[in-house]
């Protein structure tokens, strides 16, 4: 199964969750506003993944983060949705949640 860490706060979250809802992508949610361990975990997995490194650099967050079951890291919802043969639904943001709330 898949995990995702984000937060409900965070308009590109909403969608990834609406989205994996919607086409029953199994997943487990793991908030990292609602408990400090998931908030330790994340930040362990983005300070060791190279696929936030681009995304630090702009100061963005980095999610939603998913955990394919391979443990592969992705921060691409939209584009996982497509692999799968889906239409990726329009409800929710489209820019991940960034320091300077420009993407917000």
């Amino acid at each position: 199964m898949l995990t995702v860490y984000g937060t409900d706060l965070c308009p590109d979250c909403r969608a990834c969750k609406t989205n994996f809802d919607a086409y029953g992508i199994e997943y487990n949610y793991l908030s990292i506003n609602e408990k400090l361990r998931y908030l330790k975990d994340f930040l362990i997995l983005r300070d060791s993944e190279p696929v936030f490194d681009h995304l630090k650099a702009i100061h963005d967050i980095g999610i939603p983060a998913i955990v394919l079951e391979d443990g592969k890291v992705i921060t691409d919802w939209e584009g996982y949705v497509e692999s799968l043969g889906h239409k990726v639904l329009p409800e929710g943001g489209t820019n991940a949640c960034c320091t300077d709330h420009k993407g917000c």
